[in-house]
């Protein structure tokens, strides 16, 4: 009973000390529960082209960390490459979409953001008869002056501009410069946010970070889909495992969480705990039999619903890549540009110390995404002075012959050290299992995701102190 007491004061002083320091909140730093913004509105984000609704996730916690509520931002995924939906079906399923979530959040109009072949959906749905009337503000991300299509008239418009010509603009806007970033950064960027934040609520943000929150309230969730196309892996399995961060090995012998994945491919929410790795195993029947696809990224410090684990369709690009009982298959993304023809401004990553960010292989003209990275031809032979062909003509993507040995069970890890451009020598770093690629039972692909954004406050102890000194 003494015990009980102790703690219920000891949350009570917790908490009073908590609310007796929000005063200080702009001296100091910024509150883990702002109030939200006055008159603020639902968020839809309409990625561009092989893109999807995981370019926004960097910016949702951002718009969270500055009081918006998780549910008041959405991204809607689509069909970029009009394989198994026409141009006309996506913009009447975006009508319904906005309409859906102007029903669920009991709005009057929506803020929309299109990025780059998503502005020009944006802008074609502005032009279809009453659609203007339920968007409030439109904000275009850099995405072409060539487009053909004025602001829309009724609707305060931005768009935001990355490198190249400053002539660019879209007639009608307010047309805003980053130069010194590049294409997708100008999505995920938290300076593109800050003009995002200004024009949708009139004022500066608390925080450009991304704000982590206490123990115990960090929730995941997202969807399992076929990339380009945006649908679900209808009948998949989706297992969350903890997993050790210096080996990439799984802690437990149980999943933390199992998901059945339906049409839509949405999973979660999920429980996580900040600092802590996970492996997201997606199992599937793929052309070839069975299938895992293993996905990694860094802790998680906030509550994030935009996760999407990317999995190649039949036929998709995925399978152009060579597979043996030898070797290990990874495709690396950060959704921020790989730069590596740029001297002291370049991107390093390191695969078990190779840099493989190179100006062969990472031009930035190229506005690499993702790198494919596996044994061509499975001959137990690296070659990187040359991206592999293939890769290298897709969309933000590039391809490098690196002979990663591998076994089943694994028995070796996959260092993976991130040096990002503009982060002062700080570094990212993913271990990873050395999954074989070809199995007699099951076909193993590894995916590693990136964060595009490098801050110092990474945990809710480190924020605490920033904000109460």
């Amino acid at each position: 009973m003494h015990k009980a007491k102790s703690s219920v004061l000891i949350t009570l002083l917790i908490v009073g000390l908590a609310i007796s320091a929000i005063p200080m909140a702009n001296a100091c730093g910024t509150p883990f529960w702002p109030k939200p913004p006055l008159g603020i509105r639902p968020i839809v984000f309409v990625h561009g082209g092989a893109g999807s609704g995981a370019q926004f996730e960097s910016q949702a916690m951002r718009f969270t960390s500055n009081g918006y509520p998780s549910d008041y931002i959405t991204a809607f995924d689509y069909d970029s490459s009009h394989t198994v939906e026409s141009r006309t079906a996506v913009l009447a399923r975006l009508n319904l979409f906005i309409d859906d979530v102007l029903e669920a959040m009991g709005a009057d109009k929506i803020d929309l953001i299109g990025h780059s072949y998503g502005g020009l959906i944006v802008l074609l749905y502005l032009n279809m008869t009453g659609c203007a009337a339920k968007v409030a503000h439109c904000v275009i991300i850099d995405s072409s002056s060539s487009l053909g299509y004025n602001a829309p008239e009724g609707v305060p418009t931005l768009a935001l501009w990355g490198e190249g010509p400053t002539t660019r603009q879209i007639p009608g806007a307010t047309n805003i410069y980053i130069s010194d970033q590049s294409h997708v950064q100008m999505c995920t960027s938290a300076e593109s946010f800050v003009e995002m934040f200004k024009f949708f609520t009139g004022r500066e943000p608390l925080t450009k970070y991304i704000v982590p929150e206490p123990p115990g309230h960090i929730r995941l969730g997202g969807k399992v889909v076929y990339f380009p196309l945006n649908t679900g892996v209808e009948g998949a399995t989706l297992e969350i495992w903890k997993v050790d961060g210096d080996t990439g090995v799984r802690t437990r012998k149980k999943p933390e969480a199992v998901y059945t994945i339906g049409a839509d491919g949405a999973w979660g929410p999920f429980k996580a705990k900040a600092g802590v790795y996970y492996e997201f195993a997606v199992t599937f029947i793929g052309p070839n039999g069975t299938e895992t696809l293993h996905h990694y990224r860094e802790p998680f410090i906030r509550s994030d619903y935009l996760i999407r684990i990317l999995v190649s369709p039949p036929g998709g690009v995925a399978y152009y890549a060579d597979r043996s009982p030898n070797h290990s298959n990874l495709l690396i993304q950060r959704y921020k540009e790989f730069w590596g023809d740029r001297g002291d401004n370049n991107d390093i990553l390191e695969i078990n110390g190779i840099n493989v960010v190179t100006a062969a292989i990472c031009p930035g003209i190229k506005r690499v995404n993702g790198i494919w990275v596996y044994d061509r031809y499975a001959d137990g032979i690296s070659n990187l002075t040359a991206p592999i062909s293939y890769y290298f003509a897709q969309p933000f993507q590039t391809g490098v012959d690196l002979f990663i040995p591998a076994a089943d069970p694994p028995n070796a890890t996959i260092s993976l050290v991130l040096t990002p451009r503009g982060g002062g020598g700080k570094t990212q770093v993913i271990n990873v299992p050395n999954w074989a690629s070809l199995t007699e039972t099951v076909l193993h692909r590894i995916t590693v995701l990136f964060n595009d954004y490098l801050q110092d406050i990474n945990s809710f102890q480190d924020y605490m102190r920033v904000w109460r000194p």
